[in-house]
């Protein structure tokens, strides 16, 4: 399967996930390397695939939380959604001129400016903020009130590019079951604003709810709309005499979605091997510690680059150069560069430096013509998979994690907690 037509294979509705509310901040020594890191993959990406790649992949939850994983956020946790926008607002926003792509809206009080943002950004680029607003305001009403799951929104970000495509990514929590769930939209896969127009809901099945962008709501719609134009009186005499009717007959939240993609965060904050797919796993890091191969010679070359950095690079490579089927296990990205809860390993800083240095090199090389660099992103994760079809074992989860807590004062490891280990 060609990366270049990941879009093609985004199914519409991507599945459902679990994601755990978690509480307290993003520490800053991360939170700024977030930005680096994970403003260089968009680059990244634009550079290889354009701007509706980008959107393409934010609009699936598999892909999203992997990368948040990558980037040494918490690897199941719902606060994923909030550090990684507001990671990639920091650090697009300010190249919005050179890399066409802008991050409107926030958390809270700063969602509420997304409108603003969208007519300055508008303006700016030609663009018809009228109709995007539209979209960002259709967008959050769909899922605060088209759909009554008993979670409210909390979050709204609207991604837009400077031809006029976006994404919206935004989410909802519910208290009383300390969960959240994010849902996903993507204009190029967008028929209807009010039938089946995600592209992922993400969070936890809770049984019946009203959905009035189901496909069976249809006659539920036109009814609604119908109702609005009687006079009150017939409506509160008629509502009198029926009973409310199931139109969903429960389950999931869209039908058809567990067949497709589905991304289930478990409660367990450690990460655990039956989370991890151990064979890919061994593939990385049977790459970065056994081979040298000479397709990626020149990365090789790299002043400093020792196994652990290329075990981090290895996977970068993947979120950038992977098709659909490569994320189905969130758990295993945190393989690159830890997690600020200590899992599975406190964040190496020392190596999560050498891959923010290295890429930003290969990028800044490839805009000079210079495109061997970056060519070797490619080629790494395409031997990772040579390496994974013939066979190596699976990985040893608990001597790998050992490895990692063996050498995290030597890698810089830091937690949200302890600070440097």
């Amino acid at each position: 399967m060609d990366v270049r037509q990941y879009s093609v294979f985004m199914p519409k509705q991507t599945g459902y996930a679990d994601l755990p509310l978690h509480t307290g901040t993003v520490p800053k020594w991360l939170a700024d390397r977030m930005m680096s890191l994970g403003t260089l993959i968009v680059e990244s990406l634009i550079y290889n695939f354009g701007k509706k790649e980008v959107l393409s992949r934010l609009s699936d939850p598999l892909w999203f939380q992997s990368f948040g994983a990558v980037l040494g956020m918490d690897w199941h946790s719902s606060g994923i959604t909030t550090s990684v926008m507001y990671a990639l607002k920091r650090g697009l926003n300010p190249k919005a001129h050179e890399l066409g792509i802008c991050i409107c809206g926030g958390r809270g009080k700063y969602s509420r400016r997304t409108p603003e943002e969208l007519l300055y950004i508008s303006s700016a680029a030609g663009l018809n903020g009228d109709a995007l607003v539209h979209a960002s305001k259709l967008c959050a009403k769909v899922d605060n009130t088209a759909v009554q799951d008993g979670f409210q929104l909390y979050q709204h970000n609207f991604i837009v590019t400077d031809q006029g495509d976006w994404a919206v990514i935004q989410q909802g929590m519910n208290p009383e079951t300390r969960t959240a769930r994010r849902y996903h939209w993507c204009s190029s896969n967008l028929r209807s604003f009010v039938e089946t127009p995600h592209t992922a809901v993400v969070g936890q099945n809770v049984g019946a709810i009203l959905n009035l962008t189901d496909t069976a709501a249809r006659a539920a719609r036109d009814t609604i709309l119908e109702l609005s134009r009687e006079n009150p009186d017939r409506t509160v005499s008629e509502y009198r005499h029926i009973a409310c009717p199931d139109i969903t007959g429960g389950g999931l939240l869209f039908p058809g979605a567990q067949e497709a993609r589905n991304c289930i965060m478990p409660a367990h904050h450690e990460v655990q091997a039956a989370d991890v797919n151990l064979k890919r796993l061994g593939a990385v890091l049977a790459t970065a510690y056994e081979s040298q191969p000479a397709d990626f010679e020149s990365l090789l070359l790299t002043d400093g680059l020792g196994p652990r950095t290329l075990q981090s690079l290895a996977l970068i490579s993947e979120v950038v150069y992977g098709t659909p089927d490569r994320f189905t296990d969130p758990a295993r990205f945190s393989f690159a560069h830890g997690g600020k809860d200590g899992h599975p390993f406190p964040v190496p800083c020392r190596i999560y430096d050498e891959s923010i240095r290295i890429l930003h090199e290969s990028i800044e090389l490839s805009k000079l013509n210079y495109r061997d660099k970056s060519e070797c992103f490619n080629r790494l994760h395409k031997t990772v998979l040579a390496v994974e079809r013939n066979c190596v074992p699976e990985a040893d989860f608990d001597q790998t994690v050992k490895l990692e807590l063996a050498h995290s004062r030597e890698w810089g490891g830091r937690t949200c907690y302890s600070g440097l280990i």
